[in-house]
């Protein structure tokens, strides 16, 4: 191989050329006008302009004009549609992954059922069989879209309807599978690999358990619960699974673990590449991309079962353009400030003023850490994700802080539907405040031949007088006594908008960052933004207004009112969509629609008015 087109975008772009380019290949990035000036553009030594990601024809063609050998799917886009991978073989170029053929048996969840079943490997019984509550998936998805809990024949109607419109948006198919839930679950999946020449491998097994709405936000290798004997049935099921269906290249299969009875049973095969497989990197020791590489290159696999080992244990946090703690809803703006951790691997492609839209996945960037043990591993990823800085854009870092730091977490008892009942508390804002105010005093001091974040610490006067600074309230700081609204502060250390203060004698560190109309810290990773109570107070409605605004930027995908119409408490008036997630926007209360601003299809800003209702008398 000596040229590799890479047919994905963002940190997944990236971390595939940086193997592919110390084995000596040459990479071939893909863009469109969104990702023009994007990283993994950058990164490339070459790119190729399309119109989608999502462009079968438009990317085969890319790979063949840049004189590509194979091309890699990474994860998401065009990864597991054998349509595509039939394509690539046509052109006779290597996919980077397993066969067209393989791709549509295991592909889909239908289908792969039976083929477990047929090699012998426990399945989750049908939703039929079992009685409410089942798990309405779709059968041609994956990472969460297309899936509703049913808990009553009441809600199931409406609820297929839902997964069905989401998976046809995600995948283009439409069909469904309907099998028992399992309240108490945690879900196990095993890294294989497999080359031309009949060798199958594991590489051990993951715990994505840690989810919301069966999206992963934590994942970690080795299972941290599992015992000897389930390890052992899941490692030789994926196995057994793989050879019988003949599988080449890199794959996954997930089990779902029910924590009530001990069993085990298969869910589907992920044919490409994980999100998470950096954990499983962090324990083996090897190149998950480079196994990929070679093997699709024709090589044997360099390694047999005896030779994978585990060493210690590794977690990975998803970083996602998400309101975690306001209804985990999209978000999308531009970053500001951009701080990484520097003791932890992180994969992604976010930099400082970089546009986030909502046109594509929200995950920014993982942060993944390695221990001796469990319990050290999770304390470095508390430690790392405190390091973690991104302003402009609100992101999920301090609910991944939060979560990470919790009892439940360190004990590993969230199950994979705990994150969709348990309240993780947002940070208290009062330390954030205290920062923000500090540094905003400073700023009235400096002289113009300074800067409040010089390395050699604050440029200022000596015993000012007390200053008011207008936050959300307004807080008194006393630099001569130094207090902010009495609680004593020393600064301590101060360079590159970091700042570190001692307050009532305990030592804390936050990014800031001051700006006329607006205040942003970053303290153990959450954002908070302090805006001048005056600079949007044309923007503000009455308590109980009855204007319906957008939660979210993203895309009117159904109206369901009409001017005029009398509405209920609760009854849905409009429908959005963002990052492949549905938003229903219910009345307050019972009224009439005016001012009906929507129309299905229509591209709607954060806090757009779509509608109002009109109170009854």
């Amino acid at each position: 191989m000596q040229t590799l087109l890479i047919a994905n975008r963002g940190e997944i772009a990236l971390r595939v050329m940086r193997t592919a380019s110390a084995m000596g290949i040459r990479t071939i990035a893909l863009f469109t006008d969104l990702d023009a000036d994007a990283l993994h553009v950058r990164a490339a030594d070459d790119a190729v302009r399309v119109t989608s990601y999502l462009d079968v024809d438009a990317v085969v063609a890319a790979a063949q004009a840049a004189g590509a050998d194979a091309i890699h799917p990474g994860y998401g886009f065009l990864s597991e549609r054998a349509a595509f991978a039939r394509a690539v073989e046509a052109a006779g170029l290597k996919l980077v992954g397993p066969s067209a053929d393989v791709m549509d048996r295991m592909g889909r969840k239908d289908a792969a059922r039976e083929i477990a079943i047929a090699a012998g490997v426990p399945v989750v019984p049908r939703g039929e069989d079992a009685g409410y509550p089942v798990l309405v998936k779709a059968a041609a998805g994956g990472g969460g879209k297309g899936m509703r809990v049913v808990r009553s024949a009441e809600e199931y109607d409406e609820a297929v309807a839902a997964a069905k419109r989401e998976a046809l948006s995600s995948f283009g198919d439409d069909t469904m599978l309907v099998e028992k839930y399992v309240e108490h679950g945690r879900h196990i999946e095993v890294q294989v690999m497999a080359d031309a020449h009949g060798n199958v491998i594991h590489l051990f097994e993951r715990d994505c358990s840690t989810q919301r709405r069966h999206q992963k936000v934590l994942e970690e290798a080795p299972a941290p619960t599992i015992t000897p004997e389930v390890r052992e049935l899941v490692t030789s099921s994926a196995v057994a699974l793989s050879k019988h269906v003949g599988y080449e290249n890199a794959g996954t299969v997930e089990f779902l673990l029910d924590a009530d009875t001990g069993e085990a049973y298969f869910l589907e095969m992920n044919t490409r590449l994980q999100v998470e497989h950096p954990v499983t990197e962090a324990i083996t020791g090897l190149d998950l991309v480079e196994l990929q590489l070679r093997v699709a290159d024709g090589e044997p696999l360099p390694i047999t079962q005896a030779d994978v080992t585990v060493t210690g244990h590794a977690i990975e946090a998803r970083v996602y353009a998400e309101d975690s703690f306001g209804g985990f809803l999209p978000q999308a703006g531009t970053t500001s400030i951009v701080r990484w951790s520097e003791t932890a691997r992180v994969d992604h492609a976010l930099q400082p003023e970089q546009v986030v839209s909502t046109s594509y996945d929200p995950m920014l960037g993982k942060v993944i850490v390695h221990g001796a043990t469990r319990e050290e591993a999770r304390q470095a990823l508390v430690a790392a994700l405190d390091d973690t800085a991104i302003l402009g854009l609100t992101t999920n870092v301090g609910f991944l802080r939060a979560l990470a730091a919790s009892d439940e977490f360190r004990d590993a008892m969230i199950d994979t539907a705990w994150l969709d009942t348990a309240v993780v508390e947002k940070p208290d804002d009062e330390l954030p405040r205290v920062f923000v105010a500090w540094v905003s005093a400073m700023l009235t001091a400096v002289t113009d031949s300074g800067h409040p974040f010089q390395s050699d610490g604050w440029r200022a006067g000596s015993d000012p007088a007390p200053t008011i600074v207008e936050l959300d309230r307004p807080v008194v700081v006393d630099r001569a006594l130094g207090t902010v609204d009495g609680t004593p502060v020393r600064q301590v250390e101060a360079a590159h908008h970091t700042l570190t203060l001692a307050v009532d004698g305990a030592r804390h560190r936050a990014v800031v960052n001051v700006q006329p109309h607006v205040a942003e810290v970053s303290f153990r990773g959450q954002r908070f933004a302090f805006e001048r109570p005056d600079v949007f107070g044309d923007r503000a409605v009455d308590v109980g207004d009855g204007a319906i605004t957008a939660p979210m930027p993203g895309t009117v995908l159904d109206v369901r009112v009409a001017d005029g119409d009398r509405v209920e408490t609760g009854q849905v008036l409009v429908v959005l969509e963002a990052m492949k997630m549905e938003l229903s926007l219910k009345a307050p209360f019972d009224g009439t629609v005016s001012g009906l601003a929507a129309a299905t299809g229509a591209q709607v800003a954060l806090g757009a008015t779509l509608l109002e209702v009109q109170p009854d008398e």
